[in-house]
């Protein structure tokens, strides 16, 4: 029988739409620095904006018990790792997935060294979805990355927006809308999501794995830059999403800061 990249078509044909029916409604809203929703995707597409190594994948095969436990695993010793400081909650302690988004990663370490982030706010934080800041402006419309100009996706098959997945936001898939700007994804297991996915013919094993872990793969996965994951520290994460916020834009009334990121080595 023909080895088909069914599910791919269909889950990505349905991103947009996929929150309908859900509690967070316009989700790629949330998480674009700028801009509306990008086009629904294709096949083709996918294919294309993928990395050299998810370009030989299908997800009939892909192994998501054992992927999920390396994304999810901790750092090795002496692997470059950060630790995200924010005033008055805590850290958040991430690690980097360098060999599937070098150029994502470079990028949030480079501004990390330099301070970039020093100071900025979350400007976005939606409960049982994901936290978002790194735009100087602290509006969601500023931002850029250390090349001076915005960058696109590095994605993978075997990276998914589990709870704790460091990702970064963008204008829009295809566009090279990547800048400064980065969420982490904060949703637990939620049995609504799970009936759409079933419903919607998304891979059976990363079905499995999400009831395990959690996060949002309904309109994230393949979307979205996943650069690191964090190892520690979503306490923090989950009392940032739980702060009081603004119901027209998603921003806390009082200001959570990063106050530092530090990078060093596990």
């Amino acid at each position: 029988m023909k080895v088909r990249l069914f599910s791919i078509i269909i889950v990505l044909s349905i991103m947009i739409l996929s929150l309908t029916g859900c509690s967070n409604n316009e989700v790629e809203d949330y998480v674009q620095t700028k801009g509306t929703a990008s086009d629904i995707k294709t096949e083709e597409n996918v294919v294309e904006n993928t990395t050299e190594n998810a370009k030989t994948r299908v997800v009939d095969t892909i192994d998501y018990k054992a992927a999920a436990e390396k994304q999810l695993a901790m750092p090795e010793k002496g692997e470059t790792v950060a630790i995200i400081k924010v005033k008055g909650y805590g850290e958040i302690k991430v690690k980097f997935f360098e060999d599937v988004a070098p150029k994502a990663v470079e990028n949030f370490l480079t501004h990390a060294k330099n301070g970039y982030y020093d100071g900025v706010i979350f400007h976005r934080v939606i409960n049982d979805f994901m936290i978002q800041t790194g735009d100087p402006l602290g509006n969601g419309t500023g931002g850029e990355s250390i090349w001076g100009e915005g960058f696109g996706e590095e994605l993978d098959f075997e990276l998914v927006p589990y709870r704790g997945a460091l990702s970064m936001a963008s204008t829009g898939k295809g566009q090279k809308g990547i800048g400064s700007q980065f969420y982490i994804v904060q949703g637990n297991y939620n049995h609504e999501y799970d009936h759409f996915m079933q419903e919607n013919n998304f891979p059976n094993g990363l079905i499995e794995q999400y009831r395990i872990y959690g996060g949002y793969p309904t309109s994230l996965y393949l979307n979205y830059t996943i650069f690191g994951q964090v190892y520690e520290g979503m306490d923090i994460v989950d009392k940032i999403a739980a702060v009081e916020t603004d119901a027209t834009n998603d921003k806390p009334l009082k200001d959570v800061v990063v106050e530092k990121i530090t990078v060093t080595e596990y």
